[in-house]
């Protein structure tokens, strides 16, 4: 992984093993099917899919109901371009 580009897995959710606090720190937009997405919980480059929260809905364990769409994605720092 370079410093430049996102992770190809990442997820917003503290007991998840793809969670990651230094690379959420800097801010990471998604774009979803040429959409901008921010309502992401979890995405997947290399699979092409990502998870999003489905309203303020909550399952048995209080977390966040979540959908998996698959398509293309594309993620990227919200820091700008800095390194280029």
């Amino acid at each position: 992984m370079s410093k430049d580009a996102p992770p190809d897995r990442l997820s917003v959710n503290p007991s998840s093993p793809y969670y990651d606090e230094a690379v959420l720190s800097r801010g990471v937009g998604i774009r979803f099917k040429g959409q901008e997405k921010t309502n992401v919980d979890e995405y997947c480059v290399s699979e092409g899919w990502v998870r999003v929260s489905v309203g303020k809905t909550k399952d048995r364990r209080g977390n966040d109901l979540t959908i998996k769409l698959t398509g293309p994605v594309e993620p990227y720092f919200q820091d700008g371009d800095a390194e280029e």
